[in-house]
């Protein structure tokens, strides 16, 4: 398969070479018989079979002619059913390749060969663009300057129904002192009063419960300090004290026994019926999602609270990766267009962009009394911004606090993200060692699931240690220490 890929990319760099070079983009731009400028889009689940899609496009070019004076007509490109990346990195390898690109992974391969524009200096002179930054994307972008994806940090947070805290006598100890200790004290009177059957679950592996433990145990990096040398932190002493204490949770029942099979439905579920007290969910949107289907499965009270990450050798809700973004848009280098499709992007970062992005239609998804937007059920119920979603973005209407664009759990997750906000000092795995790095991780996969459920005893981890050093781990190590500043 990586043999077909690299023929697929050197015809691809082929077919440009003979097109043009390097920034040389005599392409002339494509105009429609209306005198507008055609812009192609391609972006996932965006394209011209969806009637949605199509609709959000035209809403667009009326925008952007009434504020900007853009004549301007969207094209959306197909790209056919299955991986995203691998499909749209084939869409591109034939020759086809849009002004706008949306990116979910793949980006790379197509970067490597000179044809995704650096955006820096449009970012540098944008009205707009440049005010809705924030910290974590201005640092990836100084690192990858070639994706943009402002949202804000997708760390996850765990959450409770709030009527279920307050029915324990540790739950205000643990929000008010969240050590290791009182979170096992509250996991254990959650089961031990009825209210649920195990304290915690997760979907399939223990990366979710990662991120209310790792800083607490001293996993505060990819890359952890250690006898005067960095190591990678699945190997490290604290990772050992973690999952020791992981195991413990297994053991007692609280961790829930059937984690390794739970999907995130399934996972969703049990935290819906009640078999589970805590579940993990990215800030934002998705603990509003949570939030919601609480209340309609148990009534208007369940609400839920947003609890604190544990409370250790540090506090978080673990490092932020900072190397690039991991999906975004990117421009064409090859595109004739690229001031114009910068432009539309900084549109969509003013108000009026933010607005028709993030509310939807006037009197489909909202009504507005004088400067006030309500937002009504359609809009919960199918509305999604597909762009920028800025922390106190201005959307040039305020909106309702009896319609809020989230509800106060998720808003108090977003806060509580950017509360404990700090940088990992992970890196870019080299190339040639990328095959050795996928074989480490399920080596630590499959000694990290056998050492929680107890098939092996925490003394295995020593024997996993030199076992993913003998896998690559030794000239990764090396790696690291030689490049981490």
């Amino acid at each position: 398969m990586k043999k077909l890929s690299l023929l697929f990319l050197t015809l691809f760099v082929l077919i440009l070479a003979a097109c043009s070079d390097k920034g040389d983009t005599s392409t002339e731009p494509e105009v429609n018989e209306e005198g507008k400028t055609v812009i192609k889009v391609v972006f996932k689940d965006d394209g011209p079979s969806n009637p949605e899609a199509v609709k959000f496009y035209d809403a667009l070019e009326v925008g952007l002619k009434e504020d900007k004076g853009l004549d301007i007509e969207f094209e959306l490109v197909e790209v056919a059913q299955g991986s995203y990346a691998e499909k749209l990195n084939l869409l591109l390898y034939s020759g086809t390749i849009p002004d706008l690109i949306y990116f979910q992974g793949g980006d790379e391969q197509i970067e490597n060969q000179d044809l995704l524009e650096d955006l820096t200096p449009y970012i540098e002179k944008s009205e707009h663009l440049k005010g809705i930054l924030q910290a974590h994307n201005k640092t990836r972008l100084e690192n990858y300057p070639y994706l943009l994806w402002v949202k804000n940090i997708d760390n996850k947070v765990p959450v409770v129904r709030t009527d279920f805290l307050e029915q324990t006598d540790s739950g205000a100890t643990l929000v008010k002192n969240p050590t290791v200790e009182n979170y096992t004290a509250f996991l254990e009177e959650l089961v031990a009063k009825g209210l649920v059957k195990n304290g915690v679950t997760v979907a399939g592996d223990i990366a979710e419960l990662d991120f209310i433990f790792n800083d607490a145990f001293g996993v505060t990096s990819s890359w952890l300090q250690q006898d005067g040398a960095f190591v990678y932190k699945k190997v490290s002493a604290a990772e050992k004290d973690k999952l020791a204490y992981y195991s413990e949770l297994y053991s007692k029942g609280l961790l829930d026994n059937q984690y390794l099979t739970q999907a995130w439905d399934t996972k969703e579920d049990a935290f819906y019926n009640n078999q589970t007290g805590v579940i993990v969910g990215t800030n934002g949107k998705v603990v509003d999602f949570y939030n919601s289907r609480q209340k309609q499965v148990n009534g208007e009270t369940a609400t839920l609270t947003v609890l604190p990450p544990a409370k250790g050798v540090s506090q978080g809700y673990g490092a932020i990766s900072v190397t690039k973004e991991t999906r975004g848009l990117a421009i064409s280098s090859q595109s004739p267009n690229k001031e114009l499709v910068f432009e539309i992007l900084d549109y969509l970062a003013s108000p009026n962009g933010l607005k028709l992005d993030s509310l939807g239609y006037e009197g489909t998804h909202y009504t507005t009394n004088v400067d006030v937007a309500e937002l009504n059920d359609k809009y919960y119920s199918e509305w999604f911004a597909r762009y920028w979603e800025p922390m106190n973005a201005d959307l040039g209407v305020k909106v309702s606090e009896d319609t809020p664009l989230l509800s106060a759990p998720a808003k108090q997750s977003q806060e509580a993200v950017n509360s404990y906000y700090h940088e990992d000092n992970n890196f870019t795995i080299p190339e040639d060692m990328i095959s050795q790095w996928d074989a480490m991780e399920n080596l630590y996969k499959e000694y990290a699931a056998d050492i929680i459920t107890g098939k092996k005893s925490i003394d295995a981890f020593d024997e996993f240690v030199t076992k993913w050093h003998a896998s690559g781990g030794e000239q990764l190590t090396k790696y690291a220490n030689e490049n981490i500043k």
